[in-house]
C-alpha cells in the first residue's frame, strides 16, 4: 500500500506510517486544512472525517472546525500565525492558489501560490518510520522589493478533539537539562522558545500532548520534534472550545528576514507522531527513527572515552596527558580526549580562545607526540575545541574584532569571558572550516568535542544592514555546513555535540554528530534524572555519560563506585575522574565495569528502552534494554529511609512464553518476570545499584 494518497474529488491527500494515519485537503479557496492525525484510516474514511463540519459561533470567531494545515495571516484567522509576511505595499494577509502536487524525492510536495503577490508556497511531508517529517519553503517569484518574513514555522500540528489536553515539555537550566514536565495545558497560548542562538538548557525543542489519561505504558501521545540547533519557537494553543493545535520552527519573537527576488527560504524538519500506547511508545518510536534516519553511523558502537578535563583542569601538557593515557588505557578505555587548555595562551577561560596552535610550553613539539603515544596504546585520539568562540584576549580578536556578534554603538556583552563568532559570514565560517580541517588531517585526529559555552547577545551584523537578522539562521546552517564538510572530508571522523553540556541537543545536531554530552553535571544521583528526560526523544546510543571522581566535582554528592558506573552505563559510557588519585581497589573494580560493559554494550546502545520507574516518584529507579535475546535491567536506588519496602519494578518487551537465564544462572519465566518484576538486593538506605542480564534461552 502507497504511504501517500490522493483523492482528486475531494482535493485530499492520506499518510501513512506502520501504525497512523495523516490527512489533510484544500478547502474550495485553496487554503490547507488539517484532517486527521492519529490511528489508521482507509482513504474513503479519511474523506467521510474531512465531510464534518461545525457552524462558527459568532462572526468573532474562525469559521468551521477544521483548522489550517499551515495557518497564515489573512481572513477570519485569529490564532497563532505559523506564516506570516508583509509586502512592500504593507499587505499581509494570504490567499492561495492551488498550483498542483507532485512526488519528489520520497516527499509529497503541494504548492500553493498567492492570489497576486509575487510568493510561492510549498508544502513537504516524508514518512519516515513512524514519524511524519514536516517543513515549508517559500519563493519569491517577482523582481521587485523583497517580501519581510515575519513568521516562517516549519509546520502546525492538531490534536484530534479529546475531553482534556495535557502539555508535556522539558525545562531546565545548565547542569540540570531535560527535565520531563507534564502539565494540564491551559486555556490560551502556551509559548516555549529558546532566544539564545541554541535549542537551550532551559527548554528542548520538542512536545508531547494527550488527553491526560496518557502513561508510560498506554494511552495515545502525539509528539513533535524540531530539527533546529538554534533559536525556536513553538506556540500550543487551546481554545475555549477545546481546539488544540501548535505551531513550530526556527526564529524566536521579533527575528524577520527579507525574502531577496528569485531566492528560496527554507525551513527546518518539524517532525511528528503517533503512538498509541503511551509515552513509552512514543519514546521508542522516536529512538528507531533517530537510529534509522538521523544518526550518521547508527550501526556502530560508541567507544568508550577517558576525558582529560575532571583530571587535570587547565593544567595540561604532554607529560601528564601521556600518563592519564596510559592509565585509562588500563581501564579499557578505547578513546583519549584532550579536553580545553591546550591551545594559545589558554591557562583559564579568559584568553586563547580563537588561537588554535598548540601551547608551545606544554606541547614543545605540538600534538604529534601525544597522539602517537595514544594511538600506540591502541586507543583513538580526540580534542575539545570551541569553534564558535573567541576571548577579546585572543590574536584572533586583536585581529578580527568585527568578527564577532555586534551592534553599532552598543557595548559587546562578555559571558565566560568571550564572544560569539558571526559564522553567517563566509569569510569567518571559511577560517574556521580551514584550521578544523587542518587540526584533524595533520595530527590523525580521530575525535573532536565541539563545545559551545554562552548564548548569542548583542546578535548583530552591522555589514549587513537590514538582513542582519539573517545570522541567527545563518550561523547555524554554517555550522552544519562546517561538520557536514569536515564529515565528509575526513569520513573517519567522529564528533560529539556540546553546549556547556546539553544546551545544543536536538534532531539537527544529531544528523551531524555521533553523541551528545548530556549535561555537565556528572553527579550519578542528578544524571539519573537527565538521562530519564533525554531518552524521552534521543536514543541511549547518542547520550554521553562519565564516571567521575566522588565527592563529585559540581556537587560535593559521595556515592559508590558501582553506582557511578552503572548511571553512566546507561548510556555511552565514559570516564572522566582523577585517575592517578584512584585507589589500586578502585581501579581493579573500573576495569571489570568496563569490562562488563563491552559486553552489554550492544544491549544497551542499539536495544529498545523500557522505563520502568519514573525518578520523579520513586527512589528505586529502573531501566531496561532489550536486544533480540538479550536484555540488561539497570536498578538504582537513591537515599532513602531504612528498611523502605520498595515494589519490584515489572519488566517489559520480554515474551511471556520465554525462559530467561540471568548471569548467575537463575532461569526466570517471562509471565513472571511481566507481571511480578525481578527481585535484588539492594542493601542498606543510601546510593545502592544493580545491573541484571538476561538471555532467552527457551
Amino acid at each position: 500500500m502507497p504511504l501517500v494518497e490522493h483523492d482528486p474529488a475531494h482535493r485530499l491527500w492520506l499518510l501513512r506510517t506502520p501504525e497512523s494515519s495523516y490527512a489533510f485537503r484544500l478547502d474550495a479557496d485553496d487554503r490547507p486544512r488539517h484532517v486527521h492525525w492519529g490511528p489508521p484510516l482507509t482513504l474513503a474514511q479519511a474523506t467521510q472525517v474531512a465531510a464534518r463540519r461545525n457552524p462558527a459561533e459568532s462572526s468573532f470567531d474562525e469559521p468551521g472546525d477544521e483548522r489550517q494545515e499551515l495557518p497564515a495571516e489573512g481572513g477570519a484567522f485569529f490564532g497563532v500565525a505559523a506564516l506570516a509576511v508583509q509586502y512592500a505595499d504593507g499587505t499581509s494577509a494570504l490567499e492561495w492558489r492551488y498550483d498542483g502536487f507532485a512526488l519528489e524525492d520520497d516527499a509529497l510536495v503541494v504548492r500553493l501560490a498567492d492570489r497576486h503577490y509575487p510568493l510561492e508556497l510549498s508544502l513537504h511531508y516524508r514518512v519516515r518510520g513512524d514519524v511524519v517529517e514536516r517543513w515549508t519553503s517559500l519563493r519569491h517569484t517577482g523582481s521587485g522589493e523583497p517580501i519581510a518574513l515575519l513568521r516562517t514555522d516549519s509546520a502546525a500540528w492538531t490534536l484530534p478533539r479529546r475531553a482534556d489536553a495535557r502539555l508535556s515539555r522539558t525545562s531546565g537550566a545548565w547542569s540540570a537539562e531535560y527535565g520531563v514536565l507534564r502539565e494540564p495545558l491551559p486555556v490560551g497560548e502556551t509559548t516555549l522558545t529558546s532566544r539564545r542562538g541554541a535549542s537551550s538548557h532551559q527548554v528542548n525543542p520538542w512536545v508531547m500532548l494527550d488527553a491526560g489519561d496518557a502513561t508510560e505504558t498506554s494511552g495515545e501521545v502525539w509528539s513533535s520534534a524540531l530539527a533546529w540547533s538554534g533559536s525556536w519557537r513553538i506556540t500550543v494553543e487551546r481554545t475555549h472550545t477545546g481546539r488544540v493545535t501548535w505551531t513550530g520552527g526556527f526564529g524566536h519573537d521579533h527575528v524577520t528576514w527579507r525574502l531577496q527576488p528569485g531566492e528560496t527560504w527554507e525551513t527546518p524538519v518539524f517532525a511528528g507522531l503517533y503512538a498509541a500506547d503511551g509515552f513509552g511508545g512514543s519514546s521508542r518510536r522516536w529512538h528507531a527513527y533517530v537510529r534509522e534516519f538521523v544518526q550518521p553511523h547508527p550501526d556502530e558502537l560508541r567507544p568508550i572515552v577517558y576525558n582529560s578535563w575532571e583530571a587535570t583542569g587547565w593544567d595540561v601538557d604532554e607529560r601528564t596527558e601521556t600518563e592519564l593515557a596510559a592509565a585509562a588505557a588500563r581501564l579499557g578505555a578505547e578513546l583519549f580526549v584532550m579536553d580545553d587548555g591546550w591551545f594559545g595562551a589558554r591557562s583559564g577561560d579568559t584568553a586563547g580562545l580563537g588561537d588554535w596552535i598548540a601551547n608551545e610550553q606544554r606541547f614543545p613539539a605540538g600534538l604529534q607526540p601525544l597522539a602517537d603515544a595514544v594511538h600506540a596504546h591502541g586507543m583513538q585520539f580526540g580534542l575539545w575545541v570551541e569553534p564558535e568562540m573567541v576571548n577579546p584576549d585572543s590574536d584572533l580578536y586583536r585581529a578580527h574584532p568585527d568578527w564577532v556578534l555586534h551592534m553599532a554603538h552598543r557595548s559587546r556583552t562578555t559571558l565566560r569571558n568571550q564572544l560569539v563568532l558571526n559564522f553567517a559570514r563566509p569569510d569567518v565560517a571559511d577560517w574556521a572550516h580551514k584550521w578544523l580541517d587542518r587540526l584533524v588531517g595533520e595530527h590523525g585526529i580521530d575525535y573532536l568535542k565541539w563545545d559551545m559555552n554562552r548564548a548569542f547577545t548583542e546578535a548583530g551584523w552591522p555589514d549587513a544592514g537590514p538582513d542582519a537578522a539573517r545570522l541567527w539562521v545563518g550561523h547555524v546552517r554554517a555550522v552544519y555546513a562546517i561538520l557536514d564538510r569536515l564529515r565528509a572530508d575526513h569520513p573517519d571522523l567522529r564528533i560529539q555535540g556540546c553546549a556547556g553540556g546539553g544546551g545544543r541537543t536536538d534532531l539537527g545536531i544529531l544528523a551531524r554528530t555521533d553523541e551528545i554530552w548530556a549535561s555537565d553535571n556528572t553527579d550519578a544521583a542528578d544524571r539519573i534524572t537527565i538521562q530519564h528526560g533525554y531518552g524521552q526523544i534521543y536514543p541511549a546510543g547518542t547520550m554521553s555519560a562519565w564516571v567521575t571522581d566522588s565527592p563529585n566535582p559540581a556537587t560535593h554528592r559521595e556515592a559508590p563506585l558501582s553506582f557511578r558506573f552503572h548511571v553512566a552505563m546507561a548510556g555511552v559510557l565514559g570516564l572522566g575522574g582523577d585517575l592517578p588519585r584512584w585507589s589500586t581497589g578502585e581501579l581493579a573494580e573500573a576495569a571489570s565495569l568496563v569490562a562488563l560493559y563491552k559486553e552489554i554494550r550492544p544491549v544497551v546502545q542499539h536495544g529498545v528502552l523500557y522505563r520502568l520507574a519514573d525518578p520523579a516518584v520513586s527512589a528505586l529507579t529502573a531501566v531496561q534494554y532489550v536486544l533480540g535475546d538479550s536484555a540488561v535491567v539497570f536498578f538504582w536506588r537513591r537515599p532513602t529511609e531504612f528498611a523502605r519496602p520498595f515494589t519490584p519494578p515489572r519488566l517489559a518487551g520480554l515474551d511471556p512464553a520465554g525462559l530467561y537465564r540471568d548471569q548467575d544462572g537463575v532461569v526466570h519465566h517471562g509471565a513472571v518476570l511481566l507481571s511480578h518484576g525481578l527481585d535484588v538486593s539492594l542493601p542498606g538506605s543510601g546510593y545502592a545499584s544493580a545491573v541484571v542480564r538476561l538471555t532467552r534461552v527457551g
